[in-house]
């Protein structure tokens, strides 16, 4: 029995000591990482504090973790944002990449994101660690040309976005075919992405958004059948898409967004048959919306704004059922949107804004119950009135700026209580502002300008407690601006932001109290010109600290500038041209221009000449 447990004890004793042979971190290894260290000058949130010379990196510096069999080095993780179910930890460096860490020969994952300040280039010591299957650089200040990591064959993630880095995109990226993602957005690249890319047939993740990147997109990129993200937004390519897009099959995100990509929506679209968010907006795109647009089976958000297609919508569209967001805006689209688009029962948002599309609108409209916002502004439907099956659709968002309106604001709309922002503007629209108005209480957006409106603001205005954006401009309004001014407001919204009722008949002076009303309190545009409106301006206006720009050009004002209103800090514009102030211009930091004093006989002092010059 004693033998057994001496033996045993030997046993644990032997064990004990084999193991922490094993683990005993390697010489050339630990001295990597101590120059590693000594390029870090400033370590703010002690990352590298158990980075010792007296203790072993294996079992006892953060971040660092061995082979236990050779005690060589395998991961080296010291990313700044850290987080779990409780907690985020939020760290940097100030320093550079040492190139030391190149002799970190079996290295797997190299992980020193979101330091921030890590500066200088990245060593081509780096491409000698054949062994790395990731290589984490991102979120930091990193500079120059990524340098050649043709060795490295193994590499299954590299993220080098959110840096300084600059030069062309070198084709030794490509070279491990074991590549799942790929990531080099937010840099200054140049040039394109080389064809070698083809070769990268795991790829899953490719995003070199915002970069600087201008060739055309390669034809081969249609053989990364393992794709299921493409992002190459926020660049200047040029060319056509490729017709050999149709070949990712499993792409769910497509992202060409704000470049310079010029022909046609390739047919072949339709082969993306995974695709659920597909941006191509802010381009030169051309022609007709080809018909296989509409066989996208899980596409959710079609985004093709701000380009120069053009034709009919083709009726194929209402084979979209999946959809939920259309963005035509700002094309050349023309005849009559397709009853087909009834079928579309998930759309939430159709913005076909700034087109040529003609009405009648189908009344298979109605069947849209999901619609949220609908904005067909500056188009020639040819409205003669509101369709009253508007009213059925529980719409948020309804933008029909020049669209046509004509006639007085229908009943129905008073029934409305759906709608938070409304667009009327740049119509026809005649008559009064009917006292329903106040029943739209979840108004947050009203724009009624540039239409043939003749009336009061009646009380009921007041009711609007959600209203933060006004404008009643170019109309023929008349009576007092009280209702307006002094309208409820909600807890959390109601007061303005912006407030324009220029051009006119509004009489009865500017409330001395306007800087006193809880809905003015916050206002930062403020166009009150071209009004009969007489009288002083208040003394209370230099209260409203959030005011930017101030128009009271040509309101039949008297009196003085109140002290302190030209102090605001935010001030930018104050035009008070064509009145008939006196008086000295209070002193002020903020550079105005002389004709925003003109017109007014009495006024005196900087911009102006001097009083009794």
């Amino acid at each position: 029995m004693d033998t057994y447990i001496y033996s045993s004890k030997l046993i644990l004793l032997l064990s004990f000591t084999l193991f922490n042979h094993c683990i005993a971190c390697h010489r050339t290894d630990r001295s990597a990482l101590l120059a590693f260290k000594a390029g870090i000058t400033t370590d703010p949130s002690g990352l590298l504090e158990t980075w010792d010379h007296t203790t072993d990196c294996c079992t006892e510096w953060a971040g660092i973790a061995c082979d236990p069999a050779t005690g060589r080095v395998v991961n080296l993780t010291r990313p700044g944002l850290t987080s779990g179910p409780d907690f985020v930890t939020d760290a940097s460096l100030v320093g550079i990449l040492s190139p030391a860490l190149g002799s970190l020969s079996h290295l797997h994952v190299l992980d020193l994101t979101n330091l921030k300040r890590l500066t200088g280039p990245i060593p081509a010591s780096l491409g000698r660690l054949s062994r790395l299957t990731d290589l984490l650089l991102s979120s930091n200040e990193l500079t120059g040309p990524i340098p050649s990591l043709s060795r490295l064959r193994r590499l299954r993630r590299l993220f080098l976005n959110s840096n300084r880095l600059s030069g062309r995109i070198p084709p030794s990226i490509f070279s491990s075919k074991s590549l799942i993602q790929l990531a080099l957005f937010e840099n200054q690249f140049t040039g394109g992405i080389p064809a070698s890319i083809g070769k990268l047939e795991f790829l899953e993740k490719l995003d070199f958004h915002d970069n600087l990147l201008t060739d055309p997109i390669p034809e081969n990129i249609g053989s990364l059948h393992r794709l299921t993200h493409l992002d190459l937004s926020e660049n200047q390519i040029r060319g056509n898409i490729p017709f050999s897009i149709g070949n990712l099959t499993r792409l769910i995100v497509l992202d060409l967004y704000k470049n310079d990509l010029t022909g046609n929506i390739p047919a072949s679209i339709s082969g993306m048959l995974s695709i659920e968010f597909c941006r191509i907006s802010y381009n030169r795109l051309t022609g007709a919306l080809p018909k296989s647009i509409g066989y996208l089976p899980r596409i959710q958000k079609l985004v093709l704004e701000n380009n120069a297609i053009s034709g009919k919508i083709p009726s194929s569209i209402g084979g979209l059922t999946t959809l939920n967001d259309i963005f035509l805006a700002n094309n050349r689209l023309t005849g009559k949107i397709p009853s087909s688009v009834g079928k579309l029962k998930n759309l939430q948002t159709l913005d076909l804004a700034r087109n040529r599309i003609s009405g009648p609108i189908p009344h298979e409209f109605a069947n849209l119950h999901n619609l949220q916002s609908l904005d067909l502004c500056n188009n020639p439907i040819g409205f003669t009135s509101l369709p009253a099956w508007l009213v059925e659709m529980s719409i948020f968002r309804l933008m029909l700026s020049e669209t046509g309106i004509m006639g007085p604001l229908p009943d129905w709309l008073g029934l409305a209580s759906s709608i938070s922002a409304l667009d009327l503007s740049n119509n026809h629209i005649s008559g009064e502002l009917p006292w329903w108005i106040g029943n739209m209480t979840g108004l947050t957006f009203l724009n009624l300008s540039r239409n043939a409106i003749r009336s009061t603001i009646p009380n009921e205005f007041r009711n609007l407690a959600m209203l933060m954006d006004l404008d009643l401009s170019y109309n023929n309004f008349y009576g007092p601006l009280l209702p307006v001014l002094d309208k409820g407001v909600s807890e959390a919204l109601g007061q303005y932001k912006t407030l324009d009722v220029s051009r006119n008949g509004f009489t009865g002076g500017i409330d001395e109290n306007i800087g006193e009303f809880v809905a003015m309190q916050v206002a930062e545009v403020l166009d009150f010109s071209y009004n009969p409106l007489g009288g002083r301006i208040p003394e209370s206006m230099a209260k409203m600290s959030a005011l930017k720009e101030i128009r009271l050009a040509n309101d039949g004002l008297l009196g003085e500038i109140p002290d302190g209103l030209l102090d605001l800090e935010e001030l930018t514009e104050f035009d008070v041209s064509g009145n008939e102030l006196t008086g000295h211009i209070p002193r002020h930091e903020t550079p105005l221009p002389a004709v925003w004093f003109s017109g007014n006989a009495g006024l005196c002092d900087d911009p102006l000449p001097p009083c009794g010059g």
